[in-house]
């Protein structure tokens, strides 16, 4: 049971790290810096545009697949 406590422990900590990295290359695109040199064919705006506009397209099961990961996320 303690080594999945670990496990659960270093997903979370890593899912963080990757939202803190999405977040800083959202902020770095809207201000004008253009893509992430570590991501130069990748548009990170680009891409949360089109997920969103994919879930706001599928209406009800768009709004309750939020709903989930919400609950997922928060859960912890």
């Amino acid at each position: 049971m303690e080594m999945l406590n670990k496990v659960k422990a270093w997903a979370g900590a890593l899912a963080e790290v990757g939202v803190s990295i999405a977040a800083l290359a959202i902020i770095l695109e809207v201000l004008g810096l253009g893509n992430m040199p570590f991501m130069p064919d990748m548009s990170v705006v680009a891409n949360v545009t089109a997920m969103l506009g994919s879930l706001g397209s599928e209406g009800i099961m768009g709004l309750i697949a939020v709903w989930v990961l919400w609950a997922i996320w928060n859960h912890k």
